[in-house]
This record gives C-alpha cells, structure tokens and sequence, in this order.
C-alpha cells in the first residue's frame, strides 16, 4: 500500500483526523490534510470534492474520510469515478472493503466508533490487498 495518505472531513470528525494524522506520521505516512482545520461547522463536499479529485487524478491511491456518520462524506466522494469510498464502522468491513471491493477511500463515522476502533480500521485498511479474482470482474462493473 502506498505510503503517502490523503485526509479531510467535516467538523465532527476533526478531532479524529486530528488523532488519526498524528498516528499516521508516526508510522512514517506521508499525510495531506485536506481540511477543515477546526472543528467550526463546515460543509464537508468542499473538502471531500479536492481529496476526491487528488484520487482522480492520480496524486493519492489512498485516503481516509471522517465525518459524523460517515455517510455525506462518503456518498460525496463515490460521485468521482476512480474513487471507491467505502463506510466503515467495524475492522472486518475494512478489511472487507479492500480485499472485496477494492476500496480506496476509508469513510469513518466519528460519532459512533471510538478511536481506537478508527485507528484499528485505519491499520488494516492501510495493510489489506485487494484479492483480485473474481472479485475483479464485479469491481470492474462498478463504473456508469
């Protein structure tokens, strides 16, 4: 997996990507912080469309999404087509996401994980491969 990790959110989610940015760099990942860069209410396609894009075009492979629910963030970011935001709240739906379905964008929902359970679903989001296979033909299918 790559080594350098596309990050944003919302307001709600900002102390988790805070907490999960720190974690990330100590394990020697590069980290874009997309934003918001409070905690002040924002809206969150204005920080999940430039991350998405960055996934378009090629600059990151990987990127994490954290907002209350998971679910605005992750239904913005799955309007780019190269991008595969998966919304994840357990470590074996993350681990589900990429060896299934090839996700490329982590979406957590802050306010009903805790942090160790985002740092754990980060962990083997970052260090699950993609099985390929038969899994292939249907992600392939995915695109309009």
């Amino acid at each position: 997996m790559a080594r350098k990790i596309a990050i944003g959110g919302d307001h709600a989610g900002y102390t988790y990507k805070s907490f999960l940015i720190d974690q990330l760099q100590r394990n020697g990942y590069e980290v874009q912080d997309f934003g918001p860069g409070s905690d002040a209410s924002v809206d969150y396609p204005d920080y999940v469309h430039p991350l998405a894009s960055a996934i378009d075009n090629g600059e990151f492979d990987t990127a994490i999404l954290v907002c209350g629910s998971g679910n605005g963030v992750a239904i913005t970011a799955n309007k780019h087509p190269k991008v595969r935001a998966a919304l994840c709240w357990v470590p074996e739906i993350a681990k589900l996401a990429r060896e299934h379905n090839n996700a490329n964008v982590l979406c957590i929902p802050a306010r009903f994980v805790s942090e160790e359970v985002a740092s754990e679903m980060v962990n083997i989001f970052l260090n699950t491969n993609f099985e390929g296979g038969r899994h292939a033909t249907r992600v392939n299918k995915i695109p309009c």
